[in-house]
């Protein structure tokens, strides 16, 4: 029988959880904003224009989660809405120079969590890892 701590949705969601941990505090201290700002922020700084619904995607949130975001976000002068040329009820999402400043921060975050988490890896570990990923991404997106 399978040993569920091998599994890899377990294996995932631990390393998940132990990492959020420590990204929680670093974006708190290093960019000043909450997890849930940081992830929407570095997503509409990265993928803008965005609707509401591209966001929650992008920024693995569901819409609720990414709509309360992004009025935190609006609220503190780092991202407007605009009204969607395309979509009359829908809204598009962009940064303001503040935004650019703060998503920049976040950035630096991000890359620094990414080096702490993946260092202990050699290099053509991990691009394995990447490549291993990729696959297991685009299975899971088939339905597989």
């Amino acid at each position: 029988m399978i040993k569920l701590e091998r599994t890899l949705t377990y294996r995932l969601h631990l390393l998940h959880k132990l990492t959020d941990i420590e990204s929680q505090r670093a974006y708190l201290a290093e960019a000043r904003l909450s997890m849930s700002d940081a992830r929407c922020l570095t997503a509409v700084g990265t993928f803008a224009p965005l609707s509401v619904n591209d966001l929650a995607q992008k920024a693995n949130l569901n819409k609720g989660q990414a709509s309360r975001a992004a009025q935190s976000l609006v609220d503190q002068g780092l991202i407007v809405k605009a009204a969607s040329p395309t979509d009359g009820r829908g809204v598009v999402l962009t940064m303001t120079p503040k935004g650019k400043k703060a998503w920049q921060r976040a950035m630096q975050v991000v890359g620094q969590r990414n080096q702490d988490i993946f260092g202990v890896l050699s290099e053509a570990e991990r691009a394995q890892l990447s490549n291993f990923f990729d696959k297991l991404i685009e299975k899971a997106r088939a339905g597989g």
